[in-house]
């Protein structure tokens, strides 16, 4: 493989406005979602280590494969309003686009696909034939914290990348910038002052990548 130059995306509150779990989670109604919000907002914001609630929230949900889907189409109709255009740019600069997530892959592929990314690296859920929930990949990397920048370190020695960019909103992706070339904060959704002090670069929209990379 010749030169590649990876940009990598976090998904949640990043390319799309929703964060998938809590999605999932308002499926199950108002105090369920509320709950599930809460420790989201605490992993997200530093004050709990994402293994404190990854496995926990699932438990709570037991989402099904229709929600699952649901919340797929979810993330299509909330995608950031700049995304689409702003990875076709990008693609034609050379940039090979990346979703790293610490969301659900399944949940993702909808928006993937509809962003033109193949790669996407977030953690699998496994269902029942009939449906039900049955657990997740509880040993992939980005179900605890630090599993972003291994996810990272992975696909450097896959790929050997000549520039490697890392886009997000939260705690988990500023855990990526020594790993990478350049660590950019995005806080169109969810601005967060530790990330944007921590930031190569803060952007509230996607197409500013344009102007800086």
């Amino acid at each position: 493989m010749g030169t590649i130059k990876i940009i990598a995306f976090d998904c949640d509150s990043t390319l799309s406005a929703i964060e998938g779990i809590d999605e999932l989670g308002r499926s199950r109604g108002p105090a369920v979602f509320a709950q599930i919000e809460a420790m989201t907002h605490d992993a997200m914001n530093g004050r709990l280590p994402v293994e404190a609630v990854f496995g926990r929230r699932l438990e709570i949900i037991q989402p099904r494969r229709a929600d699952a889907d649901a919340v797929g189409r979810r993330y299509v109709e909330t995608v950031e309003p700049t995304a689409q255009a702003t990875i076709a740019a990008l693609k034609l600069r050379g940039w090979t686009p990346v979703i790293i997530s610490g969301g659900f892959r399944p949940l993702m592929a909808s928006l993937a696909e509809h962003l033109g990314i193949e790669r996407v690296e977030a953690v699998d859920i496994f269902f029942h034939p009939d449906g039900a929930y049955n657990g997740y990949d509880k040993n992939y990397p980005t179900t605890r914290s630090g599993g972003k920048p291994e996810i990272v370190a992975a696909l450097k020695r896959e790929f050997s990348p000549t520039q490697f960019v890392m886009v997000g909103d939260g705690a988990s992706d500023l855990e990526t910038k020594p790993s990478v070339d350049r660590f950019v904060g995005f806080g169109r959704y969810t601005p967060r002052e530790a990330v944007r002090q921590g930031a190569h670069d803060f952007i509230y929209t996607l197409d500013a990548l344009l102007k800086i990379l």
